[in-house]
């Protein structure tokens, strides 16, 4: 199993402890908080006044399909996925990805949604066309510190994709192996939504260490929230848990709170199939303007209760990376098995 932490060294002295703790998830904006409360534990339990903690983080290639091998660099990748399409869940893959990469993480977004790409304009790189240096494979765009790759970004925004399945299913392949992605800790992959074809190619041809499911308490949602929750499963690819989206909204002139799409619904899936509730994220009306502008929350307001929502998934997506089974391939050389003479 991976590690969420370790701790690599401790010191005691007499009026003193120092540790050296490594986190397998980034999580820069929680460390002056864990450091406040070991701190506290240590003084209290131990009667240690002088108390010295450093951290660092070291985020582990994890295990992927038995039949794949992960991608070239890329540690971790990570399917956002939805039962059905309107419950924000591509809003949630930008800004959980910037969120990450704001805690410290080398992270890219794929939008592998071939009908309805919208990363481009939602990371503010309308316009920009990929580059390639070979004629082969594509340099990622790159936008607010993340990679990004997007079927959007190679075709005019007005041009439909008229596409059967194999066509689309082949597009998604060389999105996701001919991008020169560079030494990426996390891949976050914006899912288009329900349980066809793309999804089966990502279960079956597309190394994925794991996935989060977005809801919205509506009933409706949920039923087919759960649908992606079992075809996730039934393809052994690891549900870190649920993201219930447009949880409450705020009314901006008096403040009252009003849940406008019913609430329990994430609560109902995490109770029925034993997967964690990762965060309720607002309705609010800032979140569509910031990314409709190609600034996302977590960049347009990093100090905002939203964006504090969005890096707590965030956290939350990178703990239980963390927690799953490392990938050990690497430390294996290739077997040759040659024939007696």
């Amino acid at each position: 199993m991976g590690e969420v932490a370790r701790i690599r060294d401790v010191e005691v002295t007499d009026n003193g402890l120092k540790a050296s703790v490594e986190f397998g998830f980034a999580c820069a904006g929680l460390h002056d908080a864990i450091r406040e409360e070991v701190t506290d534990i240590v003084r209290d339990e131990l009667g240690l006044d002088d108390v010295s903690l450093e951290f660092s983080t070291k985020i582990r290639r994890h295990a992927v399909q038995r039949t794949l091998q992960p991608l070239p660099g890329v540690k971790n990748l990570i399917a956002i996925a939805s039962g059905k399409g309107g419950v924000g869940k591509s809003t949630v893959a930008a800004n959980v990805a910037l969120a990450l990469a704001g805690e410290g993480a080398s992270v890219g977004v794929l939008d592998a949604d071939i009908y309805g790409p919208s990363q481009v304009q939602m990371l503010g790189l309308g316009g920009q066309v990929p580059d390639s240096k070979d004629g082969k494979t594509m340099l990622p765009l790159r936008a607010h510190g993340v990679q990004v790759m997007s079927m959007g970004a190679l075709v005019d925004a007005d041009q439909p994709m008229v596409w059967r399945g194999p066509m689309v299913t082949s597009a998604l392949n060389q999105l996701a192996t001919q991008t020169n992605w560079d030494d990426l800790d996390y891949l976050i992959v914006d899912m288009p939504p329900g349980t066809g074809d793309i999804q089966l190619t990502l279960a079956q041809q597309i190394p994925v260490t794991g996935s989060v499911v977005v809801t919205t308490p509506q009933t409706i949602a949920t039923l087919d929230a759960r649908k992606g929750l079992q075809m996730f499963r039934k393809v052994s690819i690891p549900v870190f848990g649920v993201i219930e989206n447009m949880a409450t909204h705020i009314c901006s002139n008096c403040g009252h709170e009003e849940a406008i799409f019913g609430a329990g619904g994430g609560d109902d899936i995490v109770t029925d199939f034993g997967v964690p509730l990762l965060a309720r994220l607002p309705l609010d009306a800032r979140i569509r303007e910031q990314t409709d502008s190609g600034k996302p929350t977590v960049v347009a307001e990093p100090d905002s209760g939203i964006a504090r929502a969005f890096r707590e998934a965030a956290w939350n997506i990178g703990a239980a990376q963390a927690a799953e089974p490392v990938d050990h391939s690497s430390k294996f050389g290739p077997i040759v098995v040659e024939p007696g003479k």
